[in-house]
């Protein structure tokens, strides 16, 4: 005969307490469904790009916020601080399509780190991208709230709860599966790319062919510069330099999270995910390089006090509008032109849904790290919609609470940003090169090795570029918040091997041994009684059917009067078993029952103990604060006792019944009836069913 059986789930009706989690999910998924929800290049390019494409929308600003802190002088330095984001997106486009193909397992720079650097890299990675995962979230919505302030300016006192609001939508979204939010979020990112496309075609045939000429708003006004930056020397305009180009890097973000998600492709998933690492990457240089030029061509203004703007004269009541505000409102004709309106709702959106990336590689990267103990379990189950619901909460949890310290401004949370993702950057393509290394000495054919050795230079290329990249962040954005994030991730460290040691020791401890089949010498049933009534009667017959060696029926005296009551009704009723009186001259109940478990235990040590504990079954939220509280502190006293079992005896209220089925009270037959020799079809028919 076969050991194992398996038996089919029987589908149930859910209760009325599902009914908003299926309002907001929908119908639940089939575990054997979840290859539907496999992802082809069209879905997977908005799903995990969205970031990167959005980037444009904020790296170009952050470029001129830096650069006019020394006034208008050095914002010639735009051009060529964007062409060397672009060769570096280049580099890690081209590097990353090198991972995709050697790691297809979903874990990207993490699971090179640990197949190449051992444990402590791969924590260091996986922490970093943790922390980057939760401000990509932030930094997108906050953004996205700045575009849809700039086309509507009287938000802005409602600036942080839009942002919230936005960030609950989108975990709401992504909670209802892959598949639904990748087509909730593919118009809007190629809605976004288009409208960005045609804005710089537009704003430069406006530029070299129309009267008008392309101009920003805020070309007339002049930038007032920081005390310090004034006269600056080469050393000064170094690091100006330097850190304008680590605030544009922001760009990069997110492009690591399709390595991160190679599993969600379509097969052939590597070769599907490194196509769609050069859609992106082409989009997003293509764009990035646009809009950086129309900035320098409209003589677009913008600063992180916009009372530094001479001639902006409603800097204390009227909010800054954005770079790519100002050029659509240039390159259409105002700020109430069609074009105007598409391209700032295509924006807002794009940002808005670019934390989108960070929802899938959040929840990914976190099932990664529960799969290899160093997050807790939970973070690996899947949910009614085959998503991984516990780390799509987590990371909306997080997100928000960095929203509301920050403010939702995108200035403040932008110093935090790029430095967790440059970390992982950087060991991921050490790694690669390291990992080329090995596959090289264990390959013999010739053009294989050269092969191997096209993509470990592309790697060595990307590490290096990264690694001088990741300093100058360190360096430049330190003293500006980057330090919070060089705090958080040992942090994160520390905890995550903590958890590993835990479940670690735990697993030590569960190991069968050959006590783990001894049986008890005996069995002690413990029946906890407070009155005569059916939940009592029926624990002792439960316990009596289990047939102990030994059976106590077991009352804590705290009032002298109701356990005589309680004496005599026992004697009325004729109980085939002895009462056993525990005196409790303190009128505590939970110590006295402690007290004598552990002195059946202690004259016996091979003796099992079964507490049989009598429990109402309530139909509301509320009476559970009026019933089974003395039963709940005896549980979870009595759990941490070793050689004791505890045994809940249910009795069901009639507010109760009913309830699994949400049919209220006639849903299935009453206490007793059953009992009582009534069938479930007679139940029905009764008058009182």
């Amino acid at each position: 005969m076969p050991r194992v059986r398996t038996i089919a789930a029987v589908p149930t009706l859910s209760d009325l307490g599902q009914l908003p989690k299926r309002l907001v999910l929908g119908r639940a998924v089939r575990s054997d469904r979840l290859g539907e929800s496999l992802l082809p290049k069209r879905l997977a390019l908005p799903i995990f790009s969205s970031d990167p494409l959005s980037s444009v929308a904020y790296a170009t600003q952050e470029i001129l916020i830096v650069l006019t802190l020394a006034g208008t002088a050095y914002l010639y330095l735009t051009p060529w601080l964007a062409a060397a984001v672009v060769l570096l997106l280049a580099t890690l486009v081209l590097s990353y399509r090198q991972v995709v193909r050697a790691y297809p397992s979903g874990g990207g720079d993490y699971e090179v780190a640990r197949h190449n650097h051992g444990p402590l890299a791969s924590l260091v990675v996986a922490s970093a991208l943790l922390v980057d995962y939760v401000l990509t979230v932030a930094v997108s919505v906050s953004a996205g709230t700045d575009n849809i302030i700039s086309a509507f300016p009287s938000l802005d006192e409602h600036r942080v709860a839009i942002a919230l609001g936005l960030v609950a939508l989108l975990a709401a979204l992504n909670l209802r599966g892959v598949r639904e939010s990748g087509r909730a979020f593919a118009a809007p990112t190629y809605l976004f790319v288009t409208a960005i496309l045609v804005m710089v075609g537009t704003g430069l045939v406006r530029y070299f062919v129309s009267d008008t000429g392309l101009v920003a708003e805020s070309s007339g006004y002049g930038v007032t510069a920081e005390p310090g930056y004034g006269e600056m020397g080469a050393l000064a305009l170094v690091l100006l330099t330097l850190r304008a180009f680590a605030s544009g890097c922001t760009a990069l973000t997110g492009v690591e999270a399709i390595a991160n998600g190679v599993p969600a492709f379509k097969p052939p998933k590597s070769r599907n995910a490194a196509t769609t690492l050069a859609w992106m990457g082409g989009l997003a240089a293509v764009m990035f390089i646009g809009v950086s030029s129309l900035a320098l061509l409209a003589d677009v203004k913008y600063v992180e006090n916009p009372c530094d703007l001479t001639g902006f004269a409603d800097c204390e009541t009227e909010p800054q509008r954005t770079v790519i505000a100002q050029l659509a409102a240039a390159a259409f004709g105002g700020q109430t032109s069609i074009g105007f309106f598409v391209v700032q709702a295509a924006t807002a959106l794009v940002l808005v849904l670019a934390a989108n990336t960070a929802f899938n590689g959040f929840p990914l990267l976190g099932s990664v790290l529960a799969q290899d103990r160093y997050m807790p379990r939970q973070l690996h189950t899947r949910g009614d919609k085959l998503a991984y619901s516990n780390g799509i909460l987590l990371l909306a949890g997080f997100a928000m609470l960095l929203i509301l310290v920050f403010d939702a401004s995108v200035s403040r949370l932008i110093q935090l940003y790029i430095v967790g993702v440059f970390t992982a950057f950087t060991i991921g393509q050490w790694g690669m090169v390291r990992h080329w290394n090995r596959e090289r000495a264990l390959e013999s054919d010739p053009a294989a090795r050269a092969r191997m050795r096209r993509s470990q230079a592309i790697n060595l290329v990307g590490g290096t570029l990264t690694s001088v990249v990741l300093v100058i962040i360190v360096v430049t954005k330190f003293t500006h918040g980057a330090w919070l994030v060089l705090v958080s991730m040992p942090v994160l460290i520390v905890l995550m091997k903590a958890i590993s040691q835990h479940y670690s020791h735990v697993a030590d401890q569960l190991v069968p041994d050959t006590d783990s089949r001894t049986l008890p010498s005996k069995v002690h049933a413990v029946v906890l009684v407070s009155k005569v009534h059916k939940p009592t009667l029926r624990a002792l017959a439960f316990a009596r059917a289990t047939r102990p060696d030994q059976l106590t029926a077991l009352t804590v005296n705290v009032d002298d009067e109701d356990t005589r009551a309680l004496q005599a009704d026992w004697e009325r009723y004729d109980i085939p078993c002895a009462l056993t009186v525990v005196e409790s001259p303190y009128r505590e109940i939970t110590r006295p029952v402690l007290d004598y478990v552990k002195a059946i235990r202690r004259e016996s040590p091979r003796e099992l103990v079964v507490v049989f504990v009598p429990q109402y079954v309530v139909g509301h939220w509320w009476e559970n604060v009026l019933h089974n509280q003395s039963a709940l502190r005896l549980r979870a006293r009595l759990q941490f006792q070793p050689g004791v079992m505890i045994t809940t005896v249910p009795w069901q209220l009639e507010s109760s019944v009913g309830r699994e089925g949400g049919e209220g009270r006639g849903a299935g037959p009453a206490p007793g009836d059953l009992r009582r020799g009534l069938t479930e079809d007679e139940v029905e028919s009764s008058p009182y069913g």
